[in-house]
Order: C-alpha cells, then structure tokens, then sequence
C-alpha cells in the first residue's frame, strides 16, 4: 500500500521497521512508490514558497524567484533526493558485511526510503518561509530521521543494537558527505549560470 508506513514510522518506529522488514512489499509496490511520492513535498513547497510567498531571510523585504528559474530548480531538487536515496542505499549496502549484516539490496533501499521520509515531510514548513522556523523545524526532522536510522538498522539488517549503533553511525557519516556533495554539485551549477533568477 502506497505510503502505507507513514503513520507509523511516527506513532511507533520500531514495530513499523519490524512489519517492513516482515512483509517487504517490493521494491515497485512499497518503497519505490514511497520516495517518488514523498519526495515531491519539498520539491512542490520550495516551488510555492519561492515563486508565490517569498523568502524572509531576517533583513529586508521577501525574495521571490521568477517562476521560469523555480520550475528547473525543483524538478533537479526532486531528481537530487531520489538519487540522494538511492545512493544513500547503495552506500547501506556497500557497508553491511563490514558489520557482518547481509540485507538484500532492496531492504537497504528501504531503510534509506524510511528514514528519509521525516526530513522530507518538514518540507511543509516551506509554507511559513522564515529562516528561523525552516531551521527549527528542519533540524526536527533531521533528529527523528537519526532515530529512526539508528532504530531501523538493527532490525532490517537483522544485527545486534552494538553493531546496529556502530553500522548507522557510519550511515550518517556517509549521508553527510552525500549531502555536502549535493551542496557543491548545486553551487557549480549555479556558477554555470544555471542558478535562481529573483524577481526585483
């Protein structure tokens, strides 16, 4: 069922994590499904926020963007969370016989699919467009997406809670770089002339 885990990845992370890793619906029907779906959140809100409420910054008057510049920009945001995803899953994978752990590659998927959802879905506070808000509510979700890697590896990848904490701590490391390339990726692009166009 399409976005069938998303109540409970919140009211109760560990026996939803249990019932994906039972059922695995498969990669078209469950997972897949799920990141193509909840990663067009941030992608639609930036897209409303930047074109139509604009972006208070703490000083001076709101940034809106022409919405010539914000179509490409969110339909590379959408494009960059997928494969942010996907390689965030194939780095799970990579690393789990390091932790002595044997998931298939669709139960990593899974995992990255899952924990990313709650940063996804803060996505909505792109509506209220301050800086201070985004931040609070964007490091809200980063903390529970964290809780919900740290609770979700020993149980999909079938390992000890010791090795499970060691295994997602290298997750996050790994999913940090991933992130500060996506960020240097979007800031040469930008150099390239491909960045926003602000309306005066």
């Amino acid at each position: 069922m399409i976005l069938g885990h998303l109540w409970g990845i919140y009211t109760h992370p560990k026996q939803e994590w249990r019932t994906i890793d039972k059922k695995h619906e498969g990669l078209l029907s469950g997972c897949l499904s799920h990141i193509l779906i909840t990663a067009l959140f941030p992608s639609i809100f930036a897209f409303i926020s930047s074109v139509y409420i604009g972006w208070d910054i703490g000083a001076g008057e709101p940034i809106f963007l022409t919405a010539s510049s914000a179509i490409p920009m969110a339909i590379a945001m959408y494009i960059a969370l997928i494969t942010g995803v996907f390689a965030l899953a194939y780095l799970t994978y990579w690393m789990s016989k390091t932790f002595g752990a044997a998931p298939s590659m669709t139960q990593a998927i899974e995992l990255a699919a899952y924990t990313a959802t709650p940063l996804f879905m803060t996505s909505v506070a792109a509506l209220f467009p301050h800086l201070w808000f985004l931040m609070l509510v964007g490091l809200a979700g980063l903390t529970y997406s964290v809780y919900l890697l740290y609770t979700g590896v020993p149980i999909l990848m079938h390992i000890p809670e010791e090795r499970g904490f060691i295994y997602a701590s290298s997750i996050v490391t790994a999913g940090l770089v991933l992130l500060v390339s996506i960020i240097t990726s979007s800031v040469i692009l930008w150099s390239y002339g491909f960045g926003p166009e602000f309306v005066h």
